[in-house]
């Protein structure tokens, strides 16, 4: 039979040492002092009758939605059963029990270890996230505290929840900033920007409940903006030009004005750094690749039907920001470049995979943060987001410039020495302002030699017979050119497609380029979401994808080659076969009027 206590004796003493590494947990043994895991546990015995007893429970002091559940038997032949439903009898069975009634609040770790000795130790590892079901580990070990925490903050399911999460949060703070706050749409995101700023500085976000008057909170966070803006060391000139979009905040009437609320005078401020301290910090410093002022953004944009009266940007999607980086394959020791930043979308998702390749070496990071990333934007409002969103990620000296693209590039391009290009350029109607091909050939000039650029702009673009296409190629090759989804930019109506070239080496008309027909990202449109990855499909697509252009490889109705001049035609759909042998009448009807739209919103 074996003796069980041998098993928590080994369990314990590796607890113990793990402890030592990482010492802001509590270990429990069968009970514990958390009245809201007592009460999970009641009605969870293994034999189906009082409370469950594991034998160890693990909290940890800065995550309390976290738990670690550990079940042990002497046994490794009682490690699992078959149907994992004698719970009393093994290990997986009883781990798996108890995560089950602690997920109903917790998200819960679970760990089944069976055998007497270390050598043969068994060891079963599962994650059952708040009301979902639980998934086994890959590893089969017990790992260290920290570990665990990695595994569980990095989880792709639990960071799909988090940002679906967020989103409903982001149409609560909608309706409060429309119907309580009174702000106008520039004015929404840059104030939950400042408050975001105000909360990186500790004693405010210690202290600012304390304050008894609106008015003096709202000065109070101005002032602690100033403060964390100076603490970054960023120059004085760069301050100014970011602190005067925020200027509004103090006087706004509807932001200070106060109610009473059970005895205590309230204000929507109050109440919004409260809120925004809660639901949106907690979520940022977990994900600090996530660009979280641009996700609201594009969210406050739904509400409103479009870009009416807000700053002047379509959004860049983030499973298109983060195609970007995949596509230009970078790593850590790029410089990326943003010649249209706005919120810094792309550069905040090229951080995200410099950092993974930093393989954790922090001073690799910090150079990737505050060395790598270069982005000018023009619009105040959105050079104050850009800036937050760098200033937010431990980014204190953030290359971020102020300015228009056309006067600044030359001086980017002296000092940063760029190996990346990035953009989404302002959108032209029907002819007004500058061209979108004017900002890519912008951030072409800006790059090294051989340095790749990759654009996103109108399909019109591509097919319209433009000499600042003669100009672009006269220095530069296109390497690709991939048709994007129709509503990809939903709710605004524009049809893109997504250019690649390389700087700096001009085009040779004899040699291919090639083209691809990228229309369905698995994404769908939603009533209340918007367009989002509704059946898990994009993973796969893009691996699909990535495959295709990384390999130039021509698949009908999927992509093709093609030798092409600065007169021609930009887009797969004029020289890609299609394999008539799956189409139907509907789905002719279907693209019959997806075309009538396509040159409806492309004619000028």
């Amino acid at each position: 039979m074996g003796n069980e206590r041998n098993t928590e004796n080994i369990v314990r003493d590796i607890l113990r040492e793990n402890k030592t590494q990482y010492k802001k947990v509590k270990i429990y043994e069968q009970k514990t002092d958390n009245a809201l895991i007592e009460k999970l546990l009641q009605n969870a015995s293994k034999k189906g009758e009082g409370k469950g007893k594991p034998e160890f429970v693990i909290t940890f002091e800065e995550i309390k939605d976290l738990v670690i559940v550990i079940e042990c038997k002497a046994d490794i032949r009682k490690h699992e059963s078959k149907e994992k439903n004698k719970f009393s009898e093994y290990a997986v069975d009883g781990a798996l029990l108890y995560s089950s009634y602690l997920s109903k609040e917790f998200n819960v770790i679970a760990i089944a270890v069976s055998g007497e000795t270390k050598k043969e130790l068994r060891v079963s590892n599962f994650l059952q996230l708040q009301n979902s079901s639980a998934r086994e580990l890959e590893n089969n070990s017990i790992l260290s505290f920290d570990d665990y925490i990695k595994l569980f903050r990095k989880d792709p399911l639990k960071e799909k929840q988090d940002i679906e999460n967020l989103l409903k949060y982001s149409r609560k703070l909608h309706n409060d900033l429309r119907d309580f706050a009174k702000l106008s749409e520039p004015e929404k995101p840059l104030l939950i920007s400042a408050i975001l700023i105000a909360l990186e500085d500790r004693s405010f976000r210690a202290s600012y409940k304390e304050e008894t008057r609106a008015v003096d909170l709202a000065k109070s966070m101005i002032s602690t903006i100033e403060k964390v803006l100076e603490k970054a060391k960023i120059p004085e000139n760069k301050r100014v030009n970011m602190l005067q979009p925020y200027s509004f905040i103090p006087v706004h009437p509807e932001l200070v004005k106060e109610k009473n609320r059970d005895g205590k005078k309230v204000s929507i401020l109050y109440d919004l750094v409260r809120e925004i301290d809660e639901n949106v910090k907690t979520f940022l410093d977990e994900y600090e690749h996530f660009d979280v002022l641009g996700q609201f953004y594009g969210e406050f944009l739904r509400y409103t039907g479009g870009d009416k009266k807000g700053l002047g940007i379509v959004l860049t999607p983030r499973h298109i920001t983060e195609l970007f980086s995949d596509i230009a394959d970078v790593k850590k020791d790029d410089v990326v470049f943003d010649n249209c930043c706005g919120t810094g979308g792309f550069l905040i998702s090229a951080m995200r995979k410099m950092i993974d390749d930093s393989k954790d070496d922090s001073k690799e990071i910090e150079k990737v943060k505050k060395e790598r990333l270069i982005g000018i934007e023009q619009n105040p409002q959105m050079f104050a987001l850009g800036c937050a969103n760098m200033i937010l990620r431990g980014d204190g000296k953030a290359n971020i410039y102020r300015g228009d693209c056309f006067e600044v590039t030359p001086v980017i391009k002296q000092k940063h020495k760029c190996t990346i290009g990035f953009l989404n350029p302002p959108y032209s109607q029907k002819g007004e302002g500058l061209n979108e091909l004017e900002y890519v050939l912008n951030c072409l000039e800006g790059l090294e030699k051989n340095s790749l650029c990759v654009a996103i702009v109108p399909m019109s673009c591509a097919i319209n017979k433009d000499l600042i296409k003669k100009r672009i190629l006269e220095k530069n090759t296109l390497i690709a050119v991939m048709s994007m989804p129709d509503e990809l930019f939903y709710p605004v109506g524009i049809i893109t497609c997504i250019m690649v070239f390389r700087a700096g080496v001009p085009h040779n008309k004899n040699i291919e380029s090639w083209f691809g027909f990228w229309k369905d990202d698995g994404f769908e449109k939603t009533k209340h979401n918007g367009r989002i990855d509704k059946n898990s499909k994009w993973v796969e697509i893009k691996k699909k994808w990535l495959d295709m252009f990384m390999n130039k490889k021509e698949i009908i109705s999927f992509s093709v080659r093609q030798k092409v001049d600065w007169d021609s035609e930009w887009c797969a759909e004029a020289y890609m076969k299609t394999d008539y042998s799956t189409i139907n009448e509907e789905d002719f009807t279907k693209e019959m009027k997806k075309y009538i739209l396509f040159t409806n919103l492309n004619s000028k």
